[in-house]
């Protein structure tokens, strides 16, 4: 039974490592009928639920449950209003922590430059106790929280190894024992775990940037005619088919088409077009771009959530929050790392014993075992790389629906090309009118013209476009009937006229064509149709559809970085030829269906290898669903943003060149943040057993692992579009 799902973005706080992220995920998938997504990054989890058998109030009560809170995802102004508030409070921990533990500090620089100050026992207890039970509290209940799950967390590890040092203190004062007291290890571990937490929340606040940026483009005000009166209104208050007036220099409030006016508007925000587009009347202008020139008014025809800018933000937050296949490595790894680095600890704390050291130096041995080893930055380093890669995608008017497939981009060693709107401008016109040798052009044209007129096919309307653009008047025809994919026929001044491919209209009317004629359009890489009265010829009409002007470049730039390139083409084998030598591309296929072309890519994918789909969104919605990563072109009025895996807001094939850049510098960079991760616990853990680290050097260094994880991935807004070759030097 089909079950009707609803779906909810809760904010959580609370989380602090990897353990914690996949803790809740577990937590929240073991309720019937959910299916979460949990993103540390972005601090989101993401639910699917069937409400009528999970309330919003129950899953709301499993995360607090698991020891987490969490609220419904409010906009990004307000939780980022928020998180500036939670990043001031704990500062301000942060600063006072700081200020106890410096005495304390202070001290130690003293000693090693050879100036004996010690302070007091009862100081030191003084100062550190207040950092280790009220600003350390947190610590205290995220581990309570994990334990109470039966499972750990970095809370765990903080919290044992700063207790062993401040109680391993106590005992020595209390019991008048001849050892150091470790009242500031204690303390400053907590201090700068505070401290590495502060730094990641700056780090993690610049990865979404891009995101941050997105919704400032937008006015707060706008100007509405309403009633004759021109007024300034907010944006929350515009309402679909209102009138607008756009002054030179403003931003565009919300979608509309324009009434009055010319100007040229700046898309690139949402396209990534530099240059800027013409608009004259009935053109459409989107909300956030630039009016650079003269002033235009325009009617809203979407507002609020339903522009496209709103759109392209939608989806950037759901790929953002998704996760990539490379992650599932992370999460395993965090599930057992805790656990283990406690028996690690437990081994080093017994082994020292065992060696004949003392007490006090064995459990610190063992302490700093516990804070070197975290996995914070095993689980930050593949979510903040997709949270930076896709919020600078989308400044680059690439969206990319989810992180799966940024991922899979990278593997692609295939990619299908439809012809007609990605390789060639999608916009076809008529170049030759050849007529049967008892007819002239005009004729010929307003016939084709008149049974045009009542297709879509890009063909009939480039047709019934050069009609009007020359002053044809157009016949009524009666009977008619369109076969998708080949052609029609309707009746006209009582005669029976056939229009379409010159295969199919010889079919069906037995009309014999000039072979030669066909043959020579066709070399020039023309589309023909044919046209048919009864059963004899009436003439011929060739259109042309020009290469974009970046193809050519495009396809040797895929070429470079070894994708084997393949056209699919509704054309004749001579037309499809033409174009495929122009644009450089060696294999293709012609007078392929577009039915057909899904089960084209299924045969590629069956030879084992990873293939791409570029179309329009629309027209090859089932090829793009049979690839294994699909790419749809924004093109005209279509907006394709549901329709494909990436969707390119710029026509062009270098933004598939870009994506597929994008694919591979992000994989390496998530590569090479896995790796830091590993290596630090692999080097620090041993290091720290072996009593070579004190527990603050150790507790330092924790925390700048983190750091180092988000910086490195920061690296990732330094990509720029279109230099494939140059990142892959």
């Amino acid at each position: 039974m089909d079950k009707s799902l609803s779906h909810a973005e809760l904010q959580i706080t609370g989380m602090r490592c990897a353990s914690c992220s996949a803790r809740l995920e577990k937590s929240l998938n073991e309720l019937p009928d959910v299916t979460a997504v949990v993103n540390i990054a972005t601090e989101k989890a993401s639910v699917t639920f069937d409400p009528h058998n999970v309330a919003l109030d129950t899953l709301l009560e499993a995360v607090r449950k698991t020891g987490f809170d969490a609220h419904v995802a409010r906009d990004f102004a307000a939780e980022k209003l928020a998180k500036e508030a939670l990043y001031k409070h704990e500062k301000m921990q942060f600063l006072i922590a700081v200020g106890l533990i410096t005495p304390m500090l202070l001290e130690m620089v003293m000693m090693l430059l050879g100036i004996h100050f010690i302070l007091p026992v009862w100081l030191q207890w003084l100062l550190a106790t207040p950092v280790q039970f009220w600003i350390g509290a947190r610590f205290y209940r995220g581990a309570w929280a994990s334990l109470k799950n039966r499972s750990s967390n970095m809370d765990v590890l903080v919290a044992l190894g700063t207790s062993a040092a401040y109680f391993l203190s106590c005992g020595i004062v209390l019991f008048g024992v001849h050892q150091p007291v470790y009242f500031e290890a204690s303390a400053t571990l907590i201090t700068l775990v505070l401290l590495g937490k502060l730094l990641e929340a700056r780090a993690k606040g610049k990865a979404s940037a891009a995101l941050e940026a997105l919704f400032k483009l937008q006015p707060k005000i706008a100007h509405v005619v309403r009633d004759g009166v021109e007024m300034d209104v907010s944006i929350g208050q515009f309402r679909p088919d209102d009138i607008f007036i756009v002054r030179p220099g403003e931003a565009v409030p919300v979608d509309g088409v324009v009434l009055e006016g010319n100007s040229s508007v700046n898309e690139s925000m949402l396209t990534g077009e530099s240059l800027p587009q013409e608009k004259r009347l009935d053109d459409k202008v989107y909300a956030a771009t630039l009016n650079q020139q003269g002033l235009l008014k325009c009617r809203a025809i979407a507002v609020g959530s339903q522009t496209q800018l709103a759109a392209i933000i939608r989806l950037v937050e759901q790929a953002q929050g998704s996760k990539a296949p490379i992650q599932r490595l992370a999460d395993r790894i965090s599930g057992i790392f805790v656990p283990t680095v406690l028996a690690l600890a437990a081994i080093t704390f017994f082994a020292w014993l065992y060696s004949g050291e003392n007490f006090s130096d064995a459990l610190i041995s063992a302490v700093s075992v516990l804070v070197i080893a975290c996995p914070c930055a095993l689980g930050l380093a593949t979510p903040t790389a997709i949270v930076v890669a896709t919020g600078r995608a989308a400044y680059a008017g690439i969206l990319v629906k989810d992180a799966a497939a940024l991922e899979r981009a990278h593997q692609l060693n295939v990619l299908v090309l439809d012809k007609t709107g990605t390789l060639t401008e999608g916009i076809p016109v008529v170049t030759d009118l050849l007529p049967a040798s008892n007819r002239d052009s005009q004729q010929l044209l307003a016939i084709a013209a008149s049974l045009a007129q009542h297709s879509t096919h890009p063909l009939s309307v480039a047709l019934a476009t050069h009609a009007r653009t020359h002053g044809i008047a157009l016949d009524a025809a009666s009977d008619f009937h369109e076969l998708a994919g080949s052609g029609l026929s309707g009746t006209i001044a009582g005669e029976t006229y056939r229009l379409g491919a010159p295969a199919f209209v010889a079919e069906q009317s037995g009309a014999a064509f000039s072979a030669a004629d066909l043959i020579s359009l066709q070399q020039q890489g023309k589309s023909i149709i044919a046209v048919s009265r009864g059963d004899a010829p009436f003439g011929l009409v060739a259109f042309a559809d020009r290469l974009r002007p970046s193809s050519t470049e495009a396809i040797r730039q895929l070429r470079t970085m070894k994708i084997r390139v393949v056209m699919l083409s509704g054309d004749n084998e001579t037309t499809a030829q033409a174009i495929a030598r122009q644009a450089g591309i060696d294999e293709y296929l012609a007078e392929v269906r577009p039915e057909d072309k899904a089960r084209h890519i299924a045969a590629l994918k069956g030879t084992g290898r990873t293939v791409g789909m570029v179309g329009d969104g629309i027209n090859d919605a089932p090829a793009l669903a049979a690839a294994d990563v699909s790419f749809a072109m924004k093109s005209g009025s279509d907006i394709a943003i549901e329709a494909a895996d990436i969707t390119l807001m710029h026509n062009d094939l270098m933004s598939v060149v870009s994506a597929i850049d994008l694919s591979r510098v992000t994989l390496a960079k998530i590569r090479q943040n896995l790796f830091f991760a590993f290596a630090y616990n692999v080097l620090g853990i041993p290091l720290a057993a072996f009593g070579l680290l004190n527990p603050v050097i150790a507790g330092g260094a924790m925390a700048m692992s983190s750091v180092s994880v988000v910086t490195n991935a920061l690296l990732l807004k330094k990509w720029e579009p279109g230099k494939a070759e140059s990142q892959h030097a």
